[in-house]
């Protein structure tokens, strides 16, 4: 038995209207040793129909004044109530969905919490628990095992709560389920801002910490400095269209042919100081030289530290009429006796011994170059721009990335921080980091998926925004394709993302819509709301009109894991566990500056 509330009076299709007795207003009650919610928005009513309760949620309320009583001699209206039906409990439990509609005269009685609870916690996830539900403030596990195999998006607001929501979430993951998942997933933070370094989601016997920058030269003895790719996964051509913003109809064929090259004569290191020998013989003897050639072939020299052959360069003029080149006095027929005798024992002094696999690459670029500018391939002006962005990332290429065979284990929890890094570093190395994730899990999984990626990117906006003005529309593509490559057909390889933003509608939509569950902390604006309207088929109207006006740390919970919407309060982590991405308290600061202060 429960307590009696009211009974049905209309029924308009899913919407029902309820007379609501007077005593049910009370905000708390106890019956028979039960704690009940009264009537009032967003509660839950059992209406008997049979032998199965329908379950309806309370959506709004207004008083009848065409319809008033007398009561001890005083005049009351009549309050009732809206209600739309979520499902039914039988003799198997709570079923979500509307299959059952009660009739006119229908009781309706309140909930117990612990029936309450029955309906969003189900036994197998009831450890999984997060926080309390907003209003009813019962604790509810979620449904993990649902949850992490599906993409997930964590949206809201500057301080609303979305950074604590993410840790939490897979802290507890950790904490709880350590040793399930161990060995059979692999988690990966891409970390902007420097967030998940510390004590944060789990122990440091179970993280590895990349700590990227371009502002200070790497410790080369660190390996936390830089983050490792072995040389085949370096010289693979989608990894340099990646790195060097290689656009797909020209310069990327180009990077083809550089790589190509390396492939068939990178295993004999003599081969490319040979190679180097060749070209510029080539350069000089050609039938019209080009005058483009020089300075490539300058760059070569600087790049293998030659400098008898760099001041033999400087030497060198072109001569327009004719076309040819001249050294020293010497002009260089396309017979090649005077490069013979004066140009080609100073280039014979060229090689290789000092490169590493930046140097070789650029070298393999003005190489390349210079051999299809004198086989007529290609047009200077359209590889230019590819040379100097691979010459200009060099510097900071070195400072984040190492190319060796042995690669260390990764353990359980991969951060990658790129708080100390550029924005040109920030914006192309993520998309390098999931190709690289994806990649090497595609190759190796099984057939269903005997492992797990799971890809975590805070403040996802950074490289997922197709509002950025920063780069051309070309290279914003190519990275949301490969992107939207990955969420559209990871999942049938075990690899799931979860995205963590405050401005949702700067994100691809083709992304968005293939988001299974969501947390939606505060959002104010407009766009983010009309995303919200229109991506999310399983949030009601009465959910999504609270997200405007959430406090801090509530969010709303929505998605293919769960029966229905919920509001929940995210219980906050202790301050170690905390994202480093609190508030500054700025009576705390300025209170400690005055007591440091001495008096005059």
């Amino acid at each position: 038995m429960s307590i009696r509330v009211g009974e049905v009076i209309a029924v308009h299709g899913t919407k029902l209207v309820l007379k609501i007795d007077e005593q049910s207003s009370k905000e708390t009650l106890f019956y028979e040793g039960q704690k009940y919610k009264g009537v009032s928005i967003r509660e839950y009513l059992s209406i008997q129909r049979g032998f199965r309760d329908i379950i309806c949620m309370v959506e709004g309320e207004f008083l009848d004044e065409s319809r008033s009583e007398m009561h001890d001699g005083r005049q009351t209206f009549v309050r009732k109530v809206e209600a739309r039906p979520i499902g039914y409990f039988d003799h198997s439990g709570f079923t979500q969905g509307i299959k059952y509609l009660p009739m006119i005269q229908d009781a309706a009685y309140l909930l117990p919490e612990e029936k309450i609870r029955s309906i969003f916690d189900r036994k197998a996830d009831g450890d999984f628990r997060i926080g309390s539900m907003l209003k009813e403030e019962i604790a509810v596990g979620l449904p993990w095992n649902r949850l992490f195999n599906s993409h997930i998006g964590i949206f809201g607001n500057t301080g609303s709560g979305k950074s604590n929501t993410l840790a939490q979430l897979y802290t507890v993951l950790f904490d709880q389920k350590l040793p399930l998942i161990t060995g059979k997933s692999r988690f990966i933070i891409l970390d902007f801002n420097g967030e998940y370094g510390g004590e944060q989601l789990t122990a440091a016997d179970h993280k590895t910490v990349y700590q990227l920058t371009t502002l200070t030269n790497p410790d080369l003895e660190d390996p936390s400095s830089r983050f490792p790719l072995a040389p085949n996964e370096f010289w693979e051509l989608e990894t340099m269209s990646l790195l060097f913003q290689a656009t797909p109809n020209t310069q990327k064929p180009f990077l083809n042919r550089v790589i190509t090259g390396k492939q068939r004569f990178g295993g004999n290191r003599g081969s490319l100081a040979t190679y180097a020998k060749l070209m510029f013989q080539r350069s000089f003897c050609a039938g019209e030289v080009k005058t483009a050639t020089l300075d490539l072939m300058r760059a070569v020299a600087r790049r293998m530290g030659n400098q008898q052959v760099q001041d033999l360069l400087a030497d060198v003029t072109w001569f327009r009429n004719g076309a040819r080149f001249a050294c020293r006095g010497v002009w260089i027929d396309p017979d090649g006796r005077n490069y013979e005798q004066h140009i080609a024992p100073i280039i014979d002094t060229l090689n290789v011994e000092r490169l590493d696999e930046f140097d070789e690459l650029v070298l393999r670029v003005n190489l390349q170059l210079i051999s299809d500018l004198n086989a007529g391939y290609v047009q200077f002006e359209h590889i230019q721009p590819l040379l100097k962005r691979v010459e200009s990332s060099l510097a900071s290429l070195r400072k984040v990335l190492s190319i060796a065979d042995d690669i260390p284990h990764e353990r359980l929890l991969t951060v990658i921080s790129m708080r100390r890094c550029n924005n040109e570093v920030k914006k192309v190395l993520p998309l390098l980091f999931a190709k690289h994730y994806y990649n090497n899990h595609k190759a190796t999984v099984a057939n269903p998926p005997d492992r797990t990626v799971h890809l975590i990117i805070d403040e996802a906006h950074n490289i997922l925004s197709e509002q950025s003005s920063r780069e051309s529309e070309t290279w914003k593509d190519y990275r949301l394709e490969q992107f939207e490559e990955i969420i559209k057909e990871g999942r049938k390889f075990g690899m799931f993302i979860t995205i963590a933003s405050q401005r949702p509608a700067d994100i691809s939509s083709t992304i968005v819509s293939q988001l299974h569950n969501f947390f939606i902390h505060r959002l104010v604006n407009e766009r983010d709301l009309y995303l919200i309207d229109n991506t999310i088929s399983t949030l009601d109207p009465l959910s999504r009109s609270l997200i405007p006006a959430l406090s801090q740390g509530c969010c709303v919970v929505t998605g293919t894991a769960f029966e229905l919407p919920m509001v929940i309060q995210v219980d906050r982590l202790p301050s170690n566990k905390q994202p480093a991405s609190e508030d500054v308290d700025l009576d705390r600061l300025w209170s400690d500056v005055l007591v440091a202060e001495p008096r005059l």
